[in-house]
């Protein structure tokens, strides 16, 4: 089960974090603002700092690979949208379809994660390696952490924002959260709410 922690930011390098997941993060490259869908991941060379954004890689790695990558990523950005549809699948209660669990089967397979041995404070640890030369490689971590979304998570407090279309893992301890953060749409509501409150008292 593959979860985030918290970010001190709900942005970091132009990019959205708030889904406390790797899937959900990546769907949150496509946030509506203004009304109007906004395509963070319109490239190859901004996928390699979204990458660098998500932790996947280094900062110095994200730099290379932006200046390495160029042109569309329209292969991942079509998985992207079709993972959107079974997310919100799950959100609403029903189960990923079977095409599209033998389409991660089939990336799972010919995009596998790597894994290696290293020296741990204590003892020898296993950790998961990502050395992308291409845009496709990163279909290497998101299969993976998608395979775990649909089978290590609780679908429950798997949920859209109540105000916007970002979704996230509700990690909270009460598991009530209903906004993607309080910053970008939780105070928003309540200022809302409270203003309408004084219009009908008044």
């Amino acid at each position: 089960m593959l979860f985030y922690r918290e970010m001190q930011s709900e942005w970091r390098d132009g990019f959205l974090f708030v889904g406390n997941h790797l899937v959900l993060d990546f769907l949150n490259t496509r946030p509506v603002m203004d009304g109007q869908p906004m395509e963070l991941l319109p490239d190859a060379s901004a996928l390699a700092k979204w990458l660098g954004a998500a932790g996947l890689v280094t900062p110095a790695q994200a730099a290379r690979l932006g200046k390495k990558w160029s042109g569309s990523i329209g292969e991942i950005q079509s998985f992207r949208e079709r993972l959107r549809r079974v997310v919100i699948q799950m959100e609403a209660g029903e189960s990923a379809s079977a095409s599209f669990v033998s389409e991660l089967n089939r990336l799972l397979a010919q995009y596998p994660e790597a894994e290696q041995v290293f020296m741990g404070e204590l003892n020898w640890e296993r950790r998961k390696r990502f050395d992308p030369q291409v845009p496709l490689d990163v279909f290497a971590p998101l299969a993976s952490a998608t395979s775990g979304l649909l089978t290590d998570v609780d679908s429950q407090r798997i949920r859209q924002c109540r105000n916007c279309v970002v979704h996230f893992y509700d990690a909270s301890k009460r598991g009530t959260r209903v906004w993607c953060s309080m910053n970008l749409c939780g105070n928003r509501s309540k200022v809302a709410a409270h203003s309408a409150r004084q219009r009908a008292s008044s």
